[in-house]
């Protein structure tokens, strides 16, 4: 059974995984790995979801302020073992909740072109393709997308 627990970049658990997502994303980036890692730092992060099955953890995603209205996604990451069984899709839900708990409109995130699975994790998500923002302007390995979040009514607001 998989359980999530709301935590922070602290929290060794994400520390671990987000190493072992480095380690995968130098590989896949190749002598671009430096110029997205600068974006990829983890010590203000202060939302992170650390997925578990059988308190072991499997999978990990972050959500960082981007602005007054949207959550960026960060350090989406699942164990290989544990891929294609829905888990990445799960964690990016309650990262969802958690934004839209904290009356965030939208979630945004950037992904490598070198990334096919994650391309169709966030497609499949409702995550719509943007122009690329920010550091992204330009950098023709990069897609970013964005999906418009339902809000959260507080249980006062239901009639």
């Amino acid at each position: 059974m998989l359980t999530f627990l709301r935590t922070n970049s602290t929290h060794q658990d994400f520390i671990t995984l987000v190493h072992q997502l480095d380690v995968e994303l130098a590989t896949i980036d190749g002598d671009e790995h430096d110029f997205y890692a600068q974006y990829n730092k983890i010590d203000k992060i202060n939302h992170v979801i650390v997925a578990y099955e059988n308190e072991l953890p499997i999978a990990c995603g972050a959500i960082k302020q981007f602005s007054g209205n949207a959550m960026e996604v960060k350090r989406m990451y699942t164990l290989a073992l544990y891929r294609g069984k829905g888990v990445a899709s799960q964690v990016l839900t309650e990262l969802e909740k958690w934004a839209a708990e904290m009356n965030y409109s939208h979630c945004m995130l950037e992904t490598g072109v070198r990334q096919p699975d994650a391309i169709r994790l966030y497609k499949k998500n409702g995550y719509l393709p943007i122009p690329n923002y920010g550091q992204y302007a330009g950098v023709e390995n990069s897609w970013c997308f964005e999906k418009k979040l339902h809000q959260v009514k507080s249980p006062e607001a239901v009639c």
